[in-house]
């Protein structure tokens, strides 16, 4: 349940709301058509690949490659767009993304790429070779856009891709293409994932060459035991169409996942030799270790309450445990594993003192040191500088709401922030091979993103690179107020952070109703003072209607607020989450006499869906009206890696997964409910909302419902399906949580 902070029957008993009155300032109303139906409010942003040595950075222009040095402020066309031009073809190839040999006399160019599940991993490559002045297609003659994760090989004479769970290798110079790993069943795959490893641990690209180019390490995930979940698509045709999904269901059978080593002169394959049931035990992340013959794995056990990072010999299989990482509750998947003194010492995110601080561990794995000491967490690792010896990274000491520059000696003797301190908001840095620039883009929750280059250590902006000038024109047209940040103390040494929306000219002698935007789980926080494009001014549409909208972060979210904050949830998701929301509500209500306590909302998207009919039915009393999008209602219909990871198997917490639960207090509903769906959903499964259905009709409680046909977790595929959804939230808002009459007309 990822959030989707973004942004069946139809509402016929639904009226049609007021039409709107003709303002004064026609500019300064927002509408739905506006935000989701025109490019009015879109921003423009900044994309370029900074090199891995010096201070250069590459960027596709008009199909051109070109570089640009930004210390001497030159620029070089590295690749004409005449070059990508295939043969009888008029137009040069776009470019997706790209790899590069270090003189760009070789280029692995990726294009007309395909969605599988969230994103678009499958396509067509092509190697142009400048040398040899050609410019071909992989894959031989395969079907269009069926290549997967493609690489050259260190040399540049091999391509590797993945076609149809298989991993394949081509001769780019006798155009040979070998089957290094073949699939003989369409439930095992190699060199890519399955959903569930996809969804919950970001696992699409599944192999790597070794530094010497003699190996590929590559996983195998075999489904043949998972569960399949069938999702059907009735649209469009006479008869349904049915994709059978594996799909590991809480306490349901794993897929069984190994990782091996196929040497390319023999093809003969070798698998790792690290011990446990590979379907109760994850593999995540695999990496070669630099300059060597070995790689990294690390390992957890199906609770998630270690993770064991193992040294393997390509060669031999053999493996080792150097590092072992456990807590209480869960441990997370590492990912800012960054190499430093040739691969001899690594990067290390641990939260074994209480915060989320970067760690130096030698390659034998003994002798660890903090390199980030103090209480504050480290929220992302962005970059070592080995030349200067400082780690630079993201972190807001005392803020969690935002996002700062700092960066620490790598023996942890030292440690400063580098974003000004009169620039609050969310900052975000992407760091020059050297260290000495960054690209840099900051917001906050009412200002569009600017992005700048700067030089550090001083911050001084060097040049602007997108300014979205338009954007913020264009919303300071609206004469909006200004949002407030809060914090709101519920009791028990409790506080939480929040933020407001409030109509322009509010007035506190009068009863506003109060909306709550919800997400709530671990996987994501609401409440950050950066920019939230459309979903942002969608909720400031509201405002202008009359409506105050509000957002808490509650315990559990992934604020940096310390290891307890982020924990405290553990074998409670949906329990004290649903809890600290429902207090910070009535607190807010206690504080401000102009919000209505008989006029309440909540909505929310995924695990804030689950949330939203988590406040309605277990606080009946607070909660007027809810709109549940994408929601699962019973934690039990979810899939293992994400579920069990914050509350343990089911065996051993029947307790909280049943109280946890939306539709264990369904019975108890008594305000106004929307449920939306994708019938196509193969996250938060349809299914899942009409076993709910089934329990609301059992209790005999009304209710409103919407189903998109076909549409995923996202609910965005198909023309208008955006503009229509939204349209939707609005009128059963208007109707079913009214504001004040003059407001509701504007």
């Amino acid at each position: 349940m990822r959030p989707l902070l973004f942004l069946v029957l139809a509402l016929t008993s639904c009226s049609t709301p007021p039409a709107p009155a003709a303002p004064s300032q026609e500019g300064a109303v927002l509408t739905v058509d506006r935000i989701f139906g025109s490019r009015e409010f879109s921003s423009e942003g900044f994309s370029a690949h900074w090199e891995s040595r010096g201070a250069s950075y590459v960027k596709v222009e008009k199909s051109s490659l070109v570089r640009h040095d930004v210390a001497t402020g030159r620029s070089e066309l590295l690749v004409p767009a005449a070059e990508l031009v295939p043969e009888g073809g008029s137009a040069p190839l776009p470019i997706e993304s790209y790899q590069a040999s270090a003189d760009f006399s070789r280029l692995l160019i990726y294009t007309s790429s395909r969605r599988v599940w969230r994103q678009n991993t499958r396509g067509d490559y092509w190697v142009l070779d400048r040398q040899a002045d050609t410019l071909r297609k992989l894959g031989g003659d395969a079907p269009p856009a069926s290549l997967m994760f493609a690489k050259l090989s260190p040399s540049g004479r091999h391509a590797a891709y993945v076609r149809e769970g298989s991993l394949y290798l081509e001769d780019r110079e006798d155009r040979t293409i070998r089957c290094l790993v073949r699939s003989e069943d369409p439930k095992i795959v190699n060199g890519t994932s399955d959903w569930v490893y996809e969804e919950e641990f970001d696992l699409r690209d599944g192999f790597s060459w070794s530094p010497d180019g003699d190996f590929i390490a590559f996983w195998q995930v075999d489904s043949r035991e998972v569960p399949g979940f069938p999702l059907v698509n009735t649209a469009g045709k006479f008869y349904p169409k049915v994709t059978w999904i594996p799909y590991p269901k809480v306490g349901q059978v794993n897929p069984s996942v190994r990782v091996g080593v196929v040497e390319i002169r023999t093809q003969q394959i070798r698998w790792l030799e690290i011990p446990g049931d590979p379907r109760n035990h994850y593999l995540p992340r695999m990496e070669w270790v630099p300059g060597s013959g070995e790689l990294l794995i690390q390992q957890l056990n199906r609770l998630q309450n270690t993770n064991r990072l193992f040294r393997c010999d390509a060669r031999t299989g053999a493996a080792r445990t150097i590092l072992t990482e456990q807590d209480d509750a869960w441990v997370e998947v590492h990912e800012e594993l960054l190499w430093m003194d040739g691969g001899r010492k690594f990067t290390w995110i641990s939260e074994r003192d209480g915060w989320r601080h970067v760690y130096v561990v030698p390659r034998s794995g003994e002798g660890i040191t903090l390199a980030t000491p103090g209480d504050f967490d480290v929220i992302q690792l962005l970059k070592v500088d080995e030349a200067g010896e400082w780690l630079y990274y993201l972190a807001a000491p005392d803020e969690p709401t935002r996002r700062y520059l700092f960066r620490s000696r790598t023996d942890g003797t030292k440690t400063e922030r580098l974003t000004p301190p009169d620039s609050p908001g969310t900052h975000e840095y992407s760091l020059s091979g050297d260290a000495r620039w960054a690209v840099h883009t900051f917001s906050s929750f009412d200002r569009p993103p600017v992005t700048e280059l700067v030089e550090l250590p001083s911050h001084r902006v060097h040049l602007t690179l997108a300014d979205n000038a338009k954007l913020r024109k264009n919303i300071e047209s609206l004469h909006l107020a200004p949002t407030e940040f809060l914090r709101v103390d519920i009791g028990g040494d409790v506080a939480l952070d929040g933020w407001c929306i409030k109509p322009t000219n509010l007035n506190p002698g009068t009863k506003h109703p109060l909306l709550v935007h919800v997400y709530g789980e671990p996987a994501g926080q609401t409440v950050l003072d950066r920019w939230g494009g459309s979903q942002t001014l969608w909720h400031q549409m509201l405002a202008q209607r009359g409506y105050v909208v509000m957002s808490f972060d509650n315990r559990g979210t992934p604020a940096p607020r310390g290891r307890h904050w982020r924990k405290s949830v553990y074998r409670k998701i949906g329990i004290l989450a649903s809890q600290d929301q429902a207090a910070a509500v009535r607190k807010v209500l206690e504080e401000r006499p102009y919000l209505d306590p008989a006029r309440v909302g909540v909505w929310g998207w995924s695990g804030g869906g689950s949330m939203s009919l988590n406040a309605i039915f277990r606080f009946p009393d607070l909660y007027r009206t809810a709109i549940a999008i994408a929601s699962v209602p019973n934690q039990r219909g979810y899939d293992t890696i994400y579920q069990e990871r914050y509350m343990a198997l089911p065996a051993d917490n029947e307790a909280g997964y049943r109280e946890g639960s939306p539709i264990t207090h369904a019975r108890q509903l008594r305000g106004n409910l929307l449920l939306i769906h994708g019938t196509g959903d193969d996250n938060c499964h349809y299914a899942t909302a009409e076993l709910l259905i089934d329990e609301l009709v059992k209790h005999h409680k009304q209710f409103s419902m919407f189903a998109y046909p076909n549409r995923s977790h996202s609910i965005s595929e198909g023309e208008n399906t955006t503009r229509h959804l939204r349209e939707l939230m609005t009128r059963f808002l208007l109707e079913n949580l009214p504001p004040n009459k003059a407001a509701a007309e504007r």
